[in-house]
Parts: structure tokens; C-alpha cells; sequence
């Protein structure tokens, strides 16, 4: 009986070794092409989305206010009532304001909420706008603690179900300091009732207050949109990706020995 021929076989190995390999590194290089394509048409997606977000909050605050009852009932229905403008009447309980650690202009200070409570005797808290950090307490802008009755006209704000992110400081309550919105403390620690309190906020316009403080239109609306340039990012990983192995394989055409 003829004996095996020992090379034939360890050429064999070899050659089944390198073509494992190309159905590996095949699998894997349509995974990362699928993913990065994924990824390309997801900023897109997300394109589409804000543009249409920003055209939108474009168009509410361009339009006419919108009845507070209106906007009271879109709440209650859970309807998106950002930056739509609305006007309330009332008259402020300053003894009740809270403050809200905030930057306007480069400067530090506080926004001040101050509850505006209505003929119904229900309270909406306004944000009355931007106080410097040394002008905190109340006592040191008298002049601008409005008495009697007032009509306020701003921007309608969502309250927040929840803390933002565990990077955000919790609020201390017992300073007078929230770093996050959180209305049903900010109302309890003042002694208002949950019912009695609406259940979303009211950026107060820019209009002037006695003594120049609050500064009020502090709204701060800077949506970025970077998603095209992240769109062509993802998509140009995508054609290095493609262009690198069509070279690869060019390659092993002209010096199939490597």
C-alpha cells in the first residue's frame, strides 16, 4: 500500500487556515460596514427630526399667545406645551419665591420663581427671570417684588418627572437652592398644596421690572443640530471602510504569493 504523501497534507492545512480566515474577516468587515451605514442613517433620521423641532418651536414663538386655558388643558392631555407663549393674571406671593442656580450672560446668580396666584387661587410659578448671586434675597431688589395685580405674559414651560442626570447636584431646599426644577418641591416647601398648584412653569418675557431686576426673557432656546456633519462622519467611516478592502483585494489579485 502506497504511503501518504506527508507534503500534500501539510500544504493542505495551510490553505484551510487562510480560507477561514477571509470568511472571518469577511463577516466581520460587512458587520462594521452595516453598523457604520446604521449609524450614517440614524443622524439623518435624527436630521429630519430636528429641523422639524426647531421649525416648529420657530413657528410658537412667532404666533399669538395662546389662551391659558388652552394651555392648561394641553397639559392635562399630556400635549407638548413648550415655548408656546401664554399670558395669566395674578399677583405674585414674593414672600414664596424659590431660586434656581443659573448663569445668564457669563454672569452667576439665580433665576428667580416667584407663585403667581390666580382668581381661581390657584398658583403658577413664573420664572421671573435673572438675579445676580448677591442679589439673592429679596430684601437687596425691593423695588422689584411687584404688589397688586399682574399680568404676565411668557413662555410655557413642561415640568421635569425627574432628575436630569446624576451629574446634577441634588437641590437644598433648606438654602433656597434648586439645581433642577423640581416643582413639587419647590411647592411644598413653601406650604402650597399640590392640587392648588399648576402642573408646568411660565418664563416671564423680557419685559422691564422696577429697579431693572429680575431680568426677565432668560429663556435660554440653543438646540444644537450637528447631526449632518455626524451623518457624513459615520457614512465617510463607511467608504474608508469600503475603499480599504477593495484595495486589500486588488492587492492579493496582483501578488496572490502574499
Amino acid at each position: 500500500m502506497p504511503a501518504k504523501d506527508a507534503s500534500v497534507t501539510d500544504l493542505s492545512k495551510p490553505a484551510s487556515r487562510s480560507g477561514g480566515r477571509r470568511i472571518v474577516t469577511g463577516i466581520a468587515v460587512l458587520a462594521a460596514l452595516a453598523i457604520l451605514l446604521s449609524l450614517g442613517t440614524w443622524q439623518v433620521e435624527r436630521l429630519h427630526w430636528k429641523e422639524a423641532l426647531l421649525a416648529n418651536i420657530g413657528e410658537r414663538l412667532a404666533a399669538a399667545p395662546v389662551p391659558f386655558a388652552e394651555i392648561e388643558k394641553l397639559s392635562a392631555d399630556g400635549g407638548d406645551i413648550e415655548y408656546r407663549i401664554v399670558s395669566a393674571t395674578g399677583r405674585y406671593d414674593n414672600d414664596r419665591e424659590r431660586h434656581f442656580f443659573a448663569t445668564w450672560n457669563g454672569e452667576t446668580g439665580y433665576y428667580v420663581y416667584t407663585p403667581l396666584e390666580l382668581p381661581d387661587g390657584r398658583f403658577l410659578f413664573v420664572n421671573r427671570g435673572f438675579v445676580p448671586f448677591e442679589r439673592k434675597e429679596a430684601g437687596t431688589r425691593s423695588d422689584g417684588q411687584l404688589t397688586g395685580e399682574q399680568a404676565v405674559t411668557g413662555l410655557a414651560r413642561a415640568r421635569l418627572p425627574a432628575k436630569p442626570s446624576w451629574l446634577v447636584p441634588d437641590n437644598d431646599v433648606a438654602k433656597n437652592i434648586f439645581y433642577w426644577k423640581d416643582l413639587d418641591v419647590m411647592a411644598q416647601s413653601v406650604g402650597l398644596e399640590k392640587a392648588r398648584v399648576l402642573p408646568f412653569f411660565v418664563d416671564a418675557d423680557n419685559r422691564a421690572n422696577p429697579g431693572g431686576l429680575p431680568v426677565g426673557g432668560v429663556t435660554q432656546i440653543d438646540l444644537p443640530n450637528n447631526h449632518l456633519q455626524y451623518a457624513f462622519t459615520w457614512y465617510g467611516l463607511a467608504a474608508v471602510l469600503v475603499v480599504i478592502v477593495v484595495l486589500s483585494m486588488m492587492r492579493r489579485r496582483r501578488w496572490p504569493e502574499e
